[in-house]
C-alpha cells in the first residue's frame, strides 16, 4: 500500500485522470494500491445521482461531473480528501463492506480527536451531534462525505473530511441532496487540528480498520 500526500492544490480533472491511470495499473499488476491525500481548489462535483435542482447557484463555483456515486458535494481548501484505490477483489469483492469500512475509517479517525462521528441509515456520510450556537438546540451536521466508484474490480474516489473549509461555499448546493441538516468541520466544532495531524490520524485509522478487514 502506497500513501501519497500532496502539498499543493490539485485540479479536479487532473486528479480524475491520475486515479483512472492508477486503477488501470493496479488492475494490470503494475502498481500498488494507493491512498492519495490532497485538497482541491473550490469546486462542486455532481455524482451519478445528482439532481439539477440541487445546484442552487450554478455560477458560484466550477461544477464537474463525477463518475462516483452520490449527488452534489463541495471540495475546497481546508478539506482533506482521501482517494482510495484498492483491489476490491483481493479484499473479498463486497462493495457494501468496503463502504462500511470507509465509514468506520472516518469514525475511527475522528475519534482520535474526541469527536464522535455516526452513521445514519437514511443519509450518506458521517454525522455529529452538536448544539446550535444561536438557539442552543441540539442539531446534526455532516462532517465527512463518501463517494466511491469501482472499475475492473479496483476502487477509486473515496472520502472527504472537513478540517477547516469555507462553509459558506456549501450554500451553492444542497449537499448530497440533504437540506434539513447542516455542515460542520473540526474547526467549527472547536478542535485545533493541523492537516498533518489529520493525515497521521487517517493513516492510523486506515491501518486499524483495513488491516482488520484483510
Amino acid at each position: 500500500m502506497e500513501w501519497r500526500v500532496e502539498t499543493a492544490l490539485v485540479a479536479y480533472p487532473d486528479a480524475v485522470r491520475e486515479m483512472e491511470k492508477r486503477v488501470a495499473d493496479i488492475h494490470g499488476g503494475r502498481a500498488d494500491e494507493l491512498v492519495w491525500l490532497l485538497e482541491h481548489p473550490p469546486l462542486y462535483t455532481a455524482g451519478t445521482s445528482a439532481v439539477e435542482s440541487d445546484l442552487l447557484d450554478p455560477g458560484l463555483l466550477p461544477v464537474f461531473k463525477a463518475g462516483r456515486g452520490g449527488q452534489y458535494t463541495y471540495h475546497g481548501p481546508g478539506q482533506r480528501i482521501a482517494y482510495v484505490m484498492v483491489d476490491l477483489k483481493r479484499r473479498g469483492g463486497d462493495i457494501r463492506k468496503f463502504v462500511a469500512s470507509l465509514e468506520e475509517w472516518i469514525i475511527t479517525t475522528l475519534g482520535q480527536f474526541e469527536v464522535i462521528g455516526e452513521r445514519r441509515t437514511s443519509r450518506v456520510g458521517i454525522w455529529v451531534h452538536r448544539k446550535d450556537a444561536k438557539s442552543g438546540l441540539k442539531r446534526e451536521d455532516k462532517i465527512a462525505a463518501i463517494g466511491v466508484r469501482v472499475r475492473r474490480g479496483v476502487t477509486y474516489h473515496g472520502i472527504s473530511i472537513n478540517l477547516d473549509p469555507d462553509i459558506n461555499h456549501y450554500r451553492g448546493i444542497v449537499p448530497c441532496g440533504i437540506s434539513e441538516h447542516g455542515i460542520t468541520s473540526l474547526k467549527d466544532l472547536g478542535h485545533k487540528v493541523s492537516m498533518a495531524e489529520l493525515d497521521r490520524a487517517l493513516q492510523t485509522g486506515f491501518e486499524a480498520v483495513f488491516t482488520r478487514d484483510d
